[in-house]
C-alpha cells in the first residue's frame, strides 16, 4: 500500500488498514492463540522444552551482512590488481621472457600456475551468476537444495576467489624473484616447489573438518563431486549434474593436475626440465583425463534414463558421447599431427558442437521457440531486455567453436603456445558462466510454471550453524 500511495500520489492505505483492523481477522485473537499453541508444541517436542532455543529456530533473525567480509573482499581485490600490475611491470622491465630460460619457464611453470587462474575465473563467474540470480529473483538456493542461511552470497565467493588469486600471484612473483636473485637462484628445488605447496594448501583448506571457512558449503561441494565421480552408483540430483557440467568446462585444469603429477612425481622439478610430453604414458593419460568429466556426465545421463524413463536423457547422453569421441580425436591429431586424424577430428567436432549448441539453446535455456509470445525466445523471461538473450545465444555459439584453435592451430605472434591454450580454456569457462545463468533461469520458470519442485518446500528454519564462525 505504501508503494501504491507513492506511485499513484494517493493516500489510500489509511482507509484500507482501518478496514483490515476492524475486520474479524484483525480483531480476533484466534490466530495469535494458534501461533502460541504451535510454538508450545514445537518447543516441547523439538527443542527439549528449551524455549529460547526453540524461538531462535521458529523466529530466526535475518542473515546479517558482515562489513568485514566486504572490507576483506575489497582488500584482496586491490591486492590482486596490484600484484597483477607488478607482475606485468617486472616481466616487461626485466625482459624475463627474452632470457634463455623464458621459454623453459613457460613450458614448465606456466601450466602449473594456470590451474589457479582457471579456478579463480570460474569462481568469479559463479559470483556474477549469484548476483544476477538474486537481482532477477531466481530462487537458486532452493533449486540447489542449500540449507537456508548457509548459502554463500556473491561477496563471500568473491572473497574466496580474490584470496586464491592473491596467493597464486604472490607465489608467481616469489618464483620469479628466486629466479632473478643470485642468492636464491641456486635453490632450484625450493623454487620449483612453490606451486605444489600452494596446491596442497588449497586441498587442505577444502578438506579441513573444522568449522571454519564455510564448512557447510565445502561439505556440500565435496558430496556433489563424490557423486559425480561415482556415477552412476548414486541417484542423480540437480546439484550433482550441474556440478558435473561445470567440470566439463575445466578440461585444461584437469590437464594441469596431470602435469603436476608428472612434473613432481617423476622428479623433473629437480632439473627444471620436463620429459612428460614426450612420454607415451603421459600421452595415453591425456586421452583419459580430457574425457573423464564428459564420461562422468554420460554415466549420469544413463542413470537418469533408467530411473526416470525419460528419452531426453538418452539424447543428452548421446551428446556427451559425441563430445568424448571428438575430444579424443582432437588429442590424437595434436599428438600425431596426422592429416587423417585432423579430418576426423574436424568432422566429429563440428557435429558435436552443433548438437551441443542446439541442446544449450533449446533444451537447457528453453529459447528459440518460434510461436512464443517473445519471438524466438520463450513466453516468460526474467530479464526485461530481450537483446540480452540474443547476445547470449550468439556468444554461446562463438565460444562453443573455440576448439577450432586446436585443429586449425591459429598462431598469434605475441602469444606463447601455453598462453594460447590457457586463453582457449578461459573462453570455455566464460561460456559456462553465461550458460549457468540462463540454465537456472529456465529451471526456475519450469518449477513455477509446471507447479513442481525437485524437493520438499523448505521450512522457515535457520540452519546457519556458522553464524559467528565464518571468515
Amino acid at each position: 500500500m505504501k508503494k501504491y500511495d507513492k506511485v499513484a500520489s494517493r493516500d489510500a492505505s489509511k482507509s484500507y488498514m482501518n478496514m483490515v483492523d476492524n475486520s474479524h481477522l484483525g480483531s480476533s485473537d484466534e490466530v495469535t492463540k494458534l501461533m502460541e499453541r504451535v510454538e508450545t508444541t514445537f518447543i516441547k517436542h523439538f527443542s527439549n522444552s528449551n524455549r529460547r532455543k526453540g524461538m531462535e529456530v521458529l523466529r530466526p533473525k535475518p542473515k546479517v551482512e558482515r562489513h568485514r567480509i566486504t572490507f576483506a573482499m575489497g582488500c584482496f581485490a586491490g591486492c590482486t590488481a596490484a600484484l597483477k600490475l607488478a607482475l606485468v611491470l617486472i616481466t616487461r622491465a626485466r625482459k624475463i621472457m627474452d632470457e634463455p630460460g623464458g621459454s623453459q619457464y613457460m613450458e614448465n611453470m606456466f601450466p602449473l600456475y594456470s590451474l589457479f587462474g582457471f579456478i579463480v575465473l570460474h569462481m568469479l563467474m559463479y559470483a556474477g551468476n549469484i548476483y544476477f540470480w538474486r537481482r532477477f529473483r531466481v530462487n537458486y538456493s532452493f533449486i540447489f537444495g542449500f540449507k537456508q542461511g548457509t548459502e554463500l552470497g556473491y561477496r563471500e565467493v568473491l572473497l574466496l576467489s580474490f584470496g586464491v588469486a592473491v596467493l597464486a600471484l604472490a607465489s608467481v612473483l616469489s618464483n620469479l624473484d628466486m629466479e632473478m636473485d643470485p642468492k636464491t637462484k641456486d635453490y632450484k628445488e625450493l623454487t620449483e616447489l612453490l606451486p605444489l605447496f600452494l596446491l596442497l594448501l588449497l586441498i587442505v583448506i577444502l578438506l579441513c573438518p573444522f568449522n571454519i571457512i564455510y564448512r557447510s558449503s565445502r561439505y556440500f561441494s565435496l558430496v556433489c563431486v563424490f557423486h559425480s565421480i561415482c556415477a552412476p552408483l548414486y541417484k542423480v540430483t540437480l546439484p550433482d549434474f550441474f556440478l558435473a557440467d561445470q567440470l566439463t568446462s575445466q578440461v585444461e585444469a584437469f590437464r594441469s593436475l596431470q602435469f603436476y603429477i608428472c612434473y613432481y612425481g617423476w622428479g623433473d622439478y629437480k632439473v627444471r626440465e620436463t620429459t612428460c610430453r614426450s612420454s607415451d604414458v603421459f600421452k595415453i593419460f591425456s586421452f583419459l583425463v580430457a574425457c573423464i568429466p564428459f564420461w562422468s556426465r554420460l554415466l549420469q545421463c544413463i542413470r537418469r534414463l533408467v530411473d526416470e524413463k525419460d528419452p531426453m536423457q538418452g539424447y543428452n547422453g548421446l551428446k556427451f558421447l559425441l563430445i568424448i569421441v571428438s575430444v579424443s580425436m582432437r588429442i590424437a591429431h595434436t599428438l600425431t599431427d596426422d592429416v587423417n586424424w585432423k579430418v576426423l577430428a574436424g568432422i566429429f567436432s563440428i557435429v558435436a558442437a552443433i548438437f551441443a549448441t542446439y541442446w544449450d539453446l533449446v533444451v537447457d535455456w528453453g529459447l528459440l521457440q518460434r510461436r512464443s509470445n517473445n519471438r524466438w525466445l520463450r513466453d516468460k523471461l526474467l530479464v526485461p531486455y530481450k537483446s540480452v538473450y540474443f547476445i547470449a545465444m550468439v556468444l554461446n555459439v562463438l565460444l562453443r567453436f573455440a576448439w577450432l584453435q586446436t585443429v586449425l592451430k591459429f598462431n598469434v605472434s605475441f602469444m606463447h603456445r601455453q598462453t594460447m591454450i590457457t586463453v582457449v580454456g578461459s573462453l570455455e569457462i566464460i561460456r559456462r558462466g553465461i550458460w549457468n545463468f540462463f540454465r537456472l533461469e529456465n529451471e526456475h520458470l519450469n518449477n513455477v510454471g509446471k507447479y513442481r519442485a525437485f524437493k520438499s518446500v523448505p521450512l522457515p528454519f535457520n540452519y546457519d550453524e556458522d553464524h559467528d564462525k565464518h571468515l
